[in-house]
C-alpha cells in the first residue's frame, strides 16, 4: 500500500484514463467479435466486461487516499463526487436503465483525471501530515 499512498493521484488519473480508453474501445472490440472469425470466442466479452469494475476499484482506492491527504477540502469532495458519478454512469451503462449520450458517460472519467492531476500539482506533500496541516490553516 505504500506505493498507493505516495502515488495516489498518478494512479487515480491513470486508472480513470484507462477506464475512458476501455469504454471508448468497447464498440470496436464488439465489432471485431461480431466478425465471423471471432464468433467462437464469447469469453472475450465476459472478461472485457469486468475490466471496468477492476478499474473502478483501483480508482476508488486512489480517491480514498487522495481525498484523505489533499490540502484543499473541495478537491476531496470533487474527487468523491466524480467517482460516484462514474460508478452511477457505469451501472446505468451495464443495466441500460436510462439512455444517456456518450459524452455524459465519459465526463466523470475526465473529471477524475482532472481533479487527480490538480491535486497532484497543488498538494505536493512529502507525507500525509503536511497535507493535513494545510487543511487546518
Amino acid at each position: 500500500m505504500m506505493v498507493v499512498k505516495s502515488k495516489q493521484d498518478t494512479i487515480g488519473a491513470l486508472s480513470s484514463f484507462l477506464c475512458f480508453v476501455h469504454c471508448a474501445s468497447t464498440p470496436f472490440l464488439l465489432t471485431l467479435i461480431a466478425a465471423p472469425a471471432y464468433t467462437n470466442s464469447p469469453y472475450i466479452i465476459q472478461w472485457w466486461g469486468h475490466i471496468d469494475i477492476i478499474l473502478l476499484g483501483i480508482s476508488l482506492i486512489a480517491v480514498i487516499y487522495s481525498a484523505r491527504t489533499t490540502a484543499k477540502q473541495w478537491v476531496g469532495y470533487a474527487l468523491w463526487t466524480s467517482w460516484a458519478l462514474l460508478m452511477v454512469t457505469m451501472f446505468n451503462e451495464k443495466k441500460a436503465i436510462i439512455h444517456l449520450p456518450e459524452i455524459i458517460n465519459y465526463t466523470p472519467a475526465f473529471l477524475l483525471i482532472f481533479f487527480h492531476l490538480y491535486n497532484r500539482k497543488y498538494c505536493q506533500c512529502g507525507d500525509e501530515k503536511c497535507c493535513l496541516d494545510e487543511k487546518e490553516q
